[in-house]
């Protein structure tokens, strides 16, 4: 799991952060400040992946932060959160993750989440499969054999910790990865994660109800599972079943 810090000033937006991350990803923020003072004293003393910083913040501004950190021996990747256009050439040089420009587009985040997570992924990985050739299968646990599943026949996944349940017609299997992983691997077109722990197969949808809180619950073919659609993924879901 990635470790990531959050460095920004304001209140709301540090809890804005928080949340779009802990939706949309299973990376741990594990400290917030705001005060770039602050954050680089902590920094010298812990290791982190993701450092999630604002520009404008007091003692020693976002990019004169980054800067510091740059080279140093395991330095974060960088993603800045701003409303300042004029600093996006200064990331480019540093060569941050991204530049996300508030108020915060929640697509955009949730792009660049899953970019981080896929390149710590492909890090962790000696060998990878080149990001232009299609995969139409994946390998997946059933006791103590690996299956390879055709990703059209898969209906839903669900996250359990660090591994995901993978749900079929007659079938249930195990990928050993988090959830996050899972969707990278198949394609957007096809597949929705419609909350944090799940992700549906839109083509096997059956029926959609009106949950709480202008929410929805959808089921699919074969399943008796009520699948949750958050509140945070409810426009893009209406938007992708044209609802």
């Amino acid at each position: 799991m990635l470790k990531a810090v959050i460095v920004e000033d304001e209140y709301l937006a540090q809890e804005e952060l928080k949340y779009l991350i802990s939706q949309y990803s299973n990376i741990d923020v594990i400290a917030v400040f705001d005060d770039g003072l602050q954050a680089f004293k902590y920094l010298q003393g812990h290791t982190i992946d993701v450092l999630f910083l604002d520009i404008n913040v007091p003692s020693i501004d976002g990019m004169m932060l980054a800067k510091n950190l740059h080279n140093t021996q395991k330095a974060p990747k960088v993603v800045f959160t701003t409303a300042y256009k004029e600093h996006a050439l200064d990331a480019f040089d540093i060569e941050a993750v991204d530049y996300l420009l508030k108020p915060l587009n929640v697509e955009r985040v949730q792009r660049v989440l899953e970019k981080l997570e896929l390149q710590s992924v492909a890090s962790s990985q000696p060998f990878s499969i080149p990001a232009d050739i299609p995969t139409t299968t994946l390998p997946l646990q059933q006791q103590n054999r690996i299956c390879i599943v055709d990703i059209k026949d898969i209906h839903y996944a669900v996250a359990k910790e660090k591994i995901t349940e993978v749900y079929t017609q007659d079938s249930q299997y195990i990928a050993p990865y988090t959830i996050s992983e899972l969707v990278l691997r198949l394609p957007e077109d096809t597949f929705f994660r419609s909350h944090r722990s799940y992700c549906i197969n839109l083509s096997k949808i059956t029926q959609i109800t009106p949950g709480m809180n202008s929410t929805y619950v959808v089921n699919v073919q074969h399943s008796h599972a009520d699948i949750p659609v958050s509140r945070s993924n409810l426009k893009l879901f209406r938007t992708k079943m044209k609802l």
